[in-house]
């Protein structure tokens, strides 16, 4: 049991409950909006569940992105990546050139590759295909994590198939599993605000769910900090909760802060500025709270947070620190003041420096190897 004598009784009830079992919807809006001791005592717990669930090793994967396309026909307000055809910065690589900085970070020692892209006007599922097919070809060992449940939906449309055929024809070409991103908040007042004509809540849902019924696992997002309340957030994780109890087809969670600096719905004056430092440590700890073992994995991005806030927020529930990446540039382009490679060996610096164990991982956690 967790004892103290300065957190309120209510707070303390639900985190002893909370060291065994997963927490309510209710009870994650109560942690979520903690000051003071109580919210310190939530760090703490979110921490000894982490050390019970998962232990003390911290994962980090050695994978490089790559970015085919800034061109796009979507809208998201948040976005600063897209670009329209024949602007000033737009480009499409060929697949050739995609194969090519596939085969360098293979060589460089990637053993994942992760390949997303604009919406494309001349894109579609045959297109995604043919990357794969390509890939496998010239790296047939290298884990290929692509296409966002956005992507998925619109390269299905523009090829005419159902989201089964399309998932089916990709996993037989060489996918090996997808990023859970354009998940955003999936409530679908917010997505009209900063993402309009972008995939409803149903349809990102049903998006993954064929994925992981298709034998696709994928990683599950939430980008938070720009329109929507904390009650907004946690609708969000439990629907992610509910489709892993269903599904069993997420790898790990990834919160993404909000990266407002040149996204469009902040210069407008819509959005807030991105989230504080206490409303991110309060996220990964309820996140774990609410998840438990369910997805046992949860990750910082040093990407958005920086090497040393990410350290941090290792201790509020967190392990793992996502990949040395390369060619990060959509975080980037909103204002993101890293997403370049970082070598192994200042993971393993900066998870030694906690007192943790470093270990490196393969994209589906099935095998990790302690440093």
């Amino acid at each position: 049991m967790y004892k103290t004598p300065d957190i309120a009784p209510a707070i303390e009830e639900i985190l002893n409950k909370a060291m065994e079992d997963v927490i309510s919807h209710e009870e994650a809006l109560e942690l979520i909006k903690t000051t003071g001791s109580d919210y310190q005592a939530l760090i703490r717990v979110a921490d000894l569940r982490r050390q019970e669930l998962v232990g003390d090793e911290v994962t980090y994967i050695q994978n490089w992105n790559i970015n085919f396309t800034d061109i796009c026909t979507g809208t998201c307000g948040f976005c600063a990546f897209r670009k329209d055809p024949g602007q000033d910065g737009a480009y499409f690589l060929d697949v050739d050139e995609i194969v090519r900085r596939a085969k360098t970070a293979w060589d460089d020692g990637a053993i994942e590759i992760c390949i997303q892209g604009g919406l494309h006007p001349d894109v579609n599922a045959y297109f995604y295909e043919k990357i794969l097919l390509a890939v496998k070809e010239e790296i047939p060992d290298i884990h290929i994590h692509a296409f966002s449940p956005m992507e998925i939906y619109y390269g299905a449309a523009q090829s005419g198939l159902t989201l089964k055929e399309t998932l089916k024809m990709l996993k037989d070409a060489g996918l090996g599993s997808m990023p859970g991103t354009a998940a955003e908040i999936l409530n679908d007042d917010v997505r009209k605000v900063i993402c309009p004509g972008k995939l409803t809540t149903q349809e990102w849902v049903r998006v993954i769910e064929t994925a992981h019924q298709t034998g696709v696992p994928t990683t599950c997002t939430m980008m938070y900090g720009h329109v929507e309340s904390v009650e907004h957030r946690i609708e969000h994780l439990e629907i992610l909760r509910n489709i892993q109890k269903k599904t069993g087809g997420f790898t790990e969670f990834v919160p993404l802060t909000f990266m407002h600096q040149n996204a469009p719905i902040y210069r407008q004056g819509i959005s807030s500025p991105g989230t504080t430092g206490t409303e991110d440590l309060k996220l990964y700890a309820v996140s774990r709270l609410m998840f438990g073992d369910l997805i046992p994995n949860i990750q910082v991005s040093w990407v958005k947070l920086g090497f040393k806030f990410a350290q941090v927020c290792l201790t509020a529930g967190c392990n793992d620190m996502g990949g040395t990446l390369g060619e990060e540039n959509i975080s980037r382009s909103a204002g993101a003041q890293h997403g370049v490679y970082t070598p192994p060996e200042h993971l393993q610096y900066i998870i030694r420096d906690l007192g943790r164990i470093p270990a490196e991982r393969d994209t589906l956690y099935k095998n990790i190897q302690k440093l």
